[in-house]
């Protein structure tokens, strides 16, 4: 990759000599070279691997049909707070889903929560990547952290590495702003290219976005909010986000060297790991799918109701939504709100659900099966190295 000097000046001290005593500093900014026209050649043993990935992604997606759809909104939530943990951003799935109800459960949760909006306004269009869809991401990813700019390409250097003042010595100096905005055209124009095998245009897309770090923050994120995008687009996922950043936090490290490796000019590292990740989600999502169903044919002969009651209604929503406030419940059984509270309660006296008041928020309503089955997913997804 091809480099350029550009001037940094340190941020100053305070007083009428601060100015003048700024020294300018030399730095090298990447140059990443253009890809639209590019036609990448990999491995034959790695574009096998990549075609199988996305083959199993799609089986996945359709074998388990309706059900599956049905948890959608546990799999986008797991997807979410996987991407999330990437960046070390941990919550639990309690405090996650809590915060989506408007409860303070801590800005990790709130940040995560943001993430799940973000990879729906994603998923919400299907069509070809785009800067503006990029911009459009990032703005719902970033809209709890106003510092960031959200949805604004970034109007100065940014860098990564240990230092937190200077870009000199840094591990990785992405572009200068002022490259941004036509390394994202050209990255969508790649991204559209339909004669590229989907998984190996969704990998590169991935490492060509980090590499252009087009946002002061929140990078990482949306650029695996954009991953999911393009699955939906190719057409190999229909139903659900497969949460492939749950197979990417499995080694952190190793994913970070393939972005290094990409940076590099081999483009093998990082369609090697997306498709590992891919195989790894699948096999994580299905155990998550098989504990979910177990629970709720479990609850089947725990409740005790009369068979008309809206309280079995509510069990298909707590598999995919363990936390429920009376307003959430209403809205999902399309009644008005006086009339869930009887269905809870008969949940609560079953022991299905368990209900605490939060803070001038009245009582939230949860399953802490679910919510455990949530969390295990996110614990077997783990890290074997930290990053």
């Amino acid at each position: 990759m091809d480099s350029e000097v550009h001037e940094w000046v340190p941020r100053a001290g305070f007083g009428p000599g601060a100015v003048s005593q700024a020294r300018f500093m030399r730095y090298e900014a990447s140059v990443p070279p253009r890809i639209s026209d590019l036609t990448p050649v990999i491995d034959r043993e790695v574009n096998a691997l990549a075609e199988e990935a996305a083959r199993g992604l799609s089986r996945f997606d359709a074998e388990l049909g309706l059900d599956l759809a049905g948890l959608g909104p546990v799999l986008l939530r797991s997807e979410a707070a996987s991407s999330s943990q990437i960046e070390n951003l941990t919550a639990s799935a309690r405090a996650i889903f809590s915060a989506e109800l408007g409860a303070r459960a801590g800005s990790n949760a709130e940040l995560i929560a943001a993430n799940t909006r973000a990879l729906l306004s994603a998923l919400s269009d299907v069509r070809a990547l785009t800067a503006a869809s990029v911009r459009s991401i990032h703005e719902v990813l970033m809209d709890v952290d106003p510092r960031h700019t959200p949805g604004e390409f970034r109007a100065e250097q940014v860098w990564i590495g240990t230092r937190s003042d200077s870009p000199i010595g840094a591990e990785f100096v992405p572009p200068h702003h002022s490259r941004v905005a036509e390394l994202i055209d050209d990255l969508a124009l790649f991204a559209g290219r339909s004669g590229i095998p989907a998984m190996t245009s969704i990998a590169i897309t991935h490492a060509q976005f980090e590499t252009i770090h087009p946002f002061t923050d929140g990078n990482g994120r949306t650029g695996r909010a954009i991953v999911q995008a393009m699955l939906r687009q190719r057409g190999i996922t229909r139903n659900v986000a497969v949460p492939v950043s749950a197979g990417l936090l499995t080694d952190v490290k190793r994913y970070h060297r393939a972005l290094t490796e990409y940076r590099e000019g081999n483009i093998n590292p990082i369609v090697r790991i997306f498709a590992e990740a891919a195989f790894r989600a699948i096999e994580n999502s299905t155990q998550l799918v098989a504990d979910l169903r177990e629970i709720r044919e479990r609850w089947n002969s725990t409740l005790t109701v009369r068979r008309h009651s809206n309280a079995w209604r509510l069990l298909d929503v707590l598999v995919a939504r363990p936390v429920l406030n009376s307003a959430a419940a209403a809205d999902e059984l399309g009644v008005a709100q006086p009339n869930v509270y009887p269905p809870l309660k008969a949940l609560v006296e079953a022991g299905i659900l368990t209900s605490k008041n939060e803070h001038k928020l009245g009582p939230f309503w949860r399953s802490d099966e679910v919510l455990f089955a949530i969390d295990a997913f996110a614990e077997r997804a783990g890290r074997r190295q930290k990053a």
